[in-house]
């Protein structure tokens, strides 16, 4: 892939849900990006807002809308020169739809990325399993996209769920990236997926990758962060060689 950095693009990242998923997500746009120097690089805004309320207590009636928060974020990246959007958190995508026609700059739906890479994925994905937070859970953000590549969807019954999905997330939330206990309860979910015909794990929540290494679940291992990072170096490395091609 040829670089991006001739491309007009400016990456903004509404993030902050939570800082460590942010810092996460920039390192691996970062390690993305094709090139051998600083030049080549994209040009990109943060915006990381950890009073962001939190969103599966939104989404479960235990806290307030973070829709204005949201939206105040996009208001700030687009001042700042933002020419294009990316949410690494996939609990907020439950509310992209009211964001998506006020922040005056298009949106890259992680979760809609995700399905597609898993449909050209080879041998062909038929099943997927997903650990997310409760919040993406209940919205169906997964189950909808999935379904309209004709991947079956399975999740943790509610023990797993709450005694070992959320029970790791909030640990990362905590620190606790490099805990032994925080990766035995995440592995201990995705066995449990793998064991109802997984054939891929969706890391569906940005703390769950830093907390749950690849090489202890027993099939691929599918980060929505690196997905999303791999196609905005996409969009901005198209846009670059459409400009090149319009001065040529």
């Amino acid at each position: 892939m040829s670089s991006p950095a001739r491309s007009s693009a400016v990456i903004g990242i509404l993030g902050g849900m939570g800082p460590a998923a942010t810092a996460d997500f920039y390192t691996k746009l970062v390690a993305t990006t094709p090139g051998s120097s600083d030049q080549d690089h994209l040009r990109t805004v943060i915006w990381s807002d950890p009073t962001i309320p939190d969103r599966t207590e939104a989404l479960l009636g235990d806290g307030p809308d973070p829709t204005p928060w949201l939206l105040n974020g996009g208001r700030v990246l687009r001042e700042a020169g933002a020419t294009v959007i990316a949410i690494p958190c996939n609990t907020a995508h439950a509310f992209v739809p009211r964001i998506a026609d006020h922040v005056g700059l298009p949106i890259v739906h992680m979760i809609g990325e995700v399905a597609r890479h898993l449909s050209t994925m080879s041998p062909r994905i038929h099943t997927a399993g997903l650990l997310a937070t409760t919040g993406t859970v209940r919205a169906g953000l997964y189950q909808e996209w999935l379904g309209r590549f004709g991947i079956r969807l399975v999740l943790p019954d509610d023990v797993g769920q709450s005694r070992y999905v959320m029970t790791a997330v909030r640990a990362v939330k905590a620190g606790a990236r490099d805990d032994a206990t925080t990766t035995a309860l995440l592995a201990r979910a995705a066995q449990g997926l793998t064991e109802q015909g997984a054939q891929a794990v969706i890391a569906g929540c940005t703390e769950i990758p830093l907390g749950l290494p690849a090489e202890v679940v027993d099939v691929p291992l599918i980060d929505p962060s690196l997905i999303l990072a791999r196609a905005l170096v996409r969009r901005a490395t198209a846009e670059g060689l459409a400009g090149q091609a319009e001065k040529g």
